[in-house]
């Protein structure tokens, strides 16, 4: 009983960090875009967009070859997901239930159980959100080669369909963001397999990983004092955040 306490203390609390540490990344993403990776990237992304829809004949090519590679990065996260989940299925549907002597908390066959669950549904959740990613990756492989003069036969314009796609291809990127992080969030659940110690390790590095992957101040810094100095408006909340 006393080594299920651990379970009970340290566990949860490990998941707090956790969700915690991606309250407060959402937070910044709303208010503070230009001090994150995402916001940075999405900023960038909508320059690109129109770049690559000023002149489709010329950009054309250029245009479906990174969506093709980014489609291709979603596939291969999303294969290896469904890959994992399945053989976690059968693992769990088809090993006989010993217990590790090594674990200090609770090491019943419920509590295994509930890891491994823990895990199938962390990689289910990565391959559909990677899936969602290839969904909006392949719209706007096709929206962003409407050539110009075909536009003005639409109800929107230039503009307009370049904010629409930029939309688009954002949404692929963040799906793809939110896969990711899945992949991360499965290591410190893996790692509960050999007890809860090692699981709240996990999450307490996995957390100072995460923010300096996540977080980019100076570039945020160094991208506003630029467009400044070229006369180009600085981006917004919106920009970033709109979806």
């Amino acid at each position: 009983m006393q080594k299920q306490i651990v379970d009970f203390v340290l566990v949860p609390l490990g998941l707090l960090v956790m969700v915690a540490y991606h309250l407060w990344l959402l937070r910044q993403i709303a208010r503070r875009p230009a001090t994150t990776v995402f916001g940075i990237n999405a900023f960038n992304r909508r320059l690109w967009v129109r770049a690559m829809m000023e002149d489709t004949s010329k950009n054309r090519i250029l245009a479906v070859q990174t969506l093709r590679n980014n489609i291709m990065a979603s596939t291969v996260l999303a294969s290896t997901a469904i890959m994992l989940s399945s053989i976690i299925t059968v693992w769990m549907s088809g090993v006989a239930y010993r217990p590790v002597a090594m674990v200090y908390g609770d090491n019943s066959q419920l509590g295994l159980s509930i890891k491994t669950f823990s895990i199938l549904v962390c990689f289910l959740g990565a391959f559909l959100l990677n899936v969602q990613s290839i969904r909006y990756y392949s719209h706007a492989s096709m929206l962003i080669n409407v050539p110009n003069y075909m536009r003005e036969m639409g109800p929107m314009d230039l503009e307009s369909s370049a904010e629409y796609v930029w939309r688009t291809v954002n949404r692929g990127s963040y799906f793809w963001s939110l896969g990711l992080h899945a992949y991360y969030i499965s290591f410190p659940l893996f790692l509960w397999i050999f007890g809860p110690i090692p699981m709240f390790l996990a999450c307490v590095v996995l957390v100072f990983l995460l923010y300096f992957l996540d977080m980019a101040s100076d570039l945020g810094s160094v991208c506003s004092s630029n467009a400044q100095k070229e006369g180009h408006r600085e981006y917004s909340k919106a920009d970033v955040v709109a979806v």
